[in-house]
């Protein structure tokens, strides 16, 4: 395990389950539905022998109905002091509401097995850091599908025949999210009136594959953070769209999802705080080597 990263383990993970109960701590529930990923915040409510129970922390105007279902993997994730605290667990049972909100499949509380280690990582791996200078890192992202269409993106390149997808570059990163560089497809678009879908979400069309990026919108990203390694797969969703200063594309903020849902995908996170933490010490080493160049003689 990295050693930026601590499991707690034995009573440590009930004490800090309770913690987040009587602090009334706002955790982020990540969850595969229909092979697309979902995000939820929520609130531990309680804890009784070896199962916990969770509830929407939306307010109640703004309740969504969870497409979410007994034995079903969850990822939890919730901030506290020091660090971001992690686990995956399995959905036990689902207790419905007893307001109004139970007839359109709103609010009640999701109980959840207490899992019996809970990671935590520390909060400086969530800061973002810059692609060093002396790095050119590309990103290719896709539009989200379903298992079998995702796993096959992972084995294979994304290609003009057979996927939608988008090259762009790398400008920063941490252990929860990144930003993106990403050419408009032609000229025209960065001067068109941008479309919006029958929600009002904006979107417009990028690079080679026509493909249509909007806030709110998931996505699988891939990269190769130094020449030697292997690439890196994930799952982000959009949470910003800027234009950049030259007018030829767009800056996307991405927020990293999934990875505490499994084992597979907390060894992803272990390997971003790596990346990170990389990138950092290159960045400082070449600011120290410019430190220290000989100022040059003026005649």
């Amino acid at each position: 395990m990295n050693n930026k990263v601590m499991v707690l383990r034995g009573d440590e993970p009930e004490k800090i389950l309770r913690t987040a109960i009587n602090k009334q701590i706002v955790a982020i529930m990540s969850y595969l539905s229909k092979g697309k990923w979902h995000v939820a915040k929520v609130l531990l409510t309680e804890l009784v022998g070896d199962r916990i129970g969770i509830e929407s922390a939306a307010p109640k105007k703004r309740l969504h109905p969870l497409n979410i279902q007994a034995n079903q993997p969850v990822g939890i994730s919730f901030k506290y002091e020091y660090g971001k605290f992690l686990f995956d667990t399995t959905v036990v049972a689902l207790e419905a509401s007893s307001g109004p909100e139970a007839d359109q499949g709103w609010g009640g509380t999701i109980v959840l097995a207490v899992p019996d280690r809970i990671e935590v990582v520390q909060r400086r791996s969530y800061f973002r850091v810059e692609v060093p200078q002396s790095l050119k890192v590309k990103v290719v992202l896709w539009h989200r599908g379903n298992r079998r269409q995702a796993q096959k993106q992972i084995q294979d390149a994304p290609d003009d025949q057979t996927h939608n997808y988008c090259q762009g570059r790398l400008i920063d990163i941490s252990a929860g999210g990144a930003q993106v560089i990403v050419p408009y497809q032609n000229e025209q678009d960065s001067l068109a009136v941008p479309r919006r879908d029958s929600k009002g979400n904006v979107s417009r069309s990028f690079c080679a594959g026509e493909l249509d990026l909007r806030k709110g919108q998931f996505v699988g990203m891939r990269f190769t953070p130094m020449p030697y390694e292997m690439p890196v797969m994930i799952s982000a969703q959009i949470r910003t769209i800027l234009p950049t200063s030259d007018g030829n594309g767009a800056s996307l903020g991405l927020q990293i999802v999934g990875l505490e849902a499994s084992p597979e995908g907390r060894e992803v996170l272990a390997r971003l705080i790596d990346i990170v933490e990389n990138y950092y010490q290159i960045s400082q080493s070449g600011a120290r080597q410019q430190d220290i160049q000989p100022a040059q003689n003026i005649v």
